[in-house]
């Protein structure tokens, strides 16, 4: 894995905020702080992202397959289209996250928070969905 940040990093910087079509594979990237950054398209697959916050950032169509996104925060942030097949999500907070067509198969996330995410807009494994369905069901309007 490579070192990219030390941990706590702000990255909240003028010129660091646009990551977008960028690449950072294997990266160690725990605590970063990418809060609101633009990540659209970014390739962060196998990166780890533990305690990292990326609330409100725009992760759209970005890969995130196998990440280590444990208790990372992604309240507000917008995940449509993302790929985050076997991506590690325990503890973690989707508050609001926009979910729309993530592929969110095999991921390990029922620990995490889901309120007033549209998880059932995302492709995910059945098992989740039921477990989601129970503690996170959706709101009828």
């Amino acid at each position: 894995m490579t070192s990219y940040l030390s941990r706590g990093e702000d990255l909240t910087e003028e010129n660091s905020k646009d990551w977008s079509f960028t690449s950072h594979i294997g990266e160690d990237l725990r605590g970063a702080n990418l809060s609101g950054a633009n990540l659209r398209r970014a390739i962060l697959d196998k990166a780890d992202l533990e305690g990292a916050d990326l609330s409100g950032a725009d992760l759209r169509n970005a890969s995130l397959r196998g990440a280590n996104l444990m208790k990372a925060a992604l309240d507000g942030a917008d995940l449509r289209g993302a790929r985050m097949v076997k991506a590690r999500l325990g503890l973690s907070n989707l508050q609001g996250a926009r979910l729309d067509g993530a592929d969110m198969r095999g991921i390990r996330g029922r620990y995490a928070i889901w309120r007033e995410a549209n998880w059932w807009d995302a492709t995910m494994d059945e098992s989740l969905t039921k477990a989601l369905s129970k503690k996170w069901p959706r709101e009828q309007s």
